[in-house]
């Protein structure tokens, strides 16, 4: 009777890994699938010289109000567009969400605007949408 009871409780604990490894392994799917732009890196999007990538760093750095001075100030050069852009500024929008979140929903009302469904940058707009909404 021993045998048979230990022979059970080894295939209950069996077959509870078994579990616990496939709902491990669903949710790991489900992470990759979840995240849209995880494909997409930015300084591979066209729109910034390569020249502005370092400041671009050193702004973000200094914190939300050198950052949108940066912003502002890359906004005036012909030379940086969008999708670039349009992702510099979505940082941005998380960046200040915690500090002035009328700032970030106008920001991200903005570029929502001007970006087209085709865009690389869309699928990012569309995770954020529910938050800057």
């Amino acid at each position: 009777m021993k045998i048979a009871i230990g022979i059970l409780i080894l295939a209950l604990v069996g077959f509870g890994a078994f579990k616990l490894w496939e709902y491990w392994d669903k949710t790991e799917q489900n992470k990759t699938v979840a995240d849209p732009t995880a494909g997409v890196q930015p300084q591979s999007l066209q729109g910034l010289p390569q020249g502005l990538e370092q400041p671009l760093k050193e702004a973000q750095d200094k914190g939300p109000d050198a950052f949108k001075e940066f912003i502002d100030n890359i906004k005036k050069s012909p030379l940086v567009k969008d999708p670039r852009l349009a992702w510099i500024e979505l940082d941005y929008v998380v960046m200040v969400a915690g500090k002035d979140p009328a700032e970030a929903k106008r920001v991200f009302r903005k570029v929502k605007e001007r970006v087209p469904t085709d865009s690389p940058v869309y699928p990012r707009v569309q995770s954020l949408q529910k938050t800057f909404e």
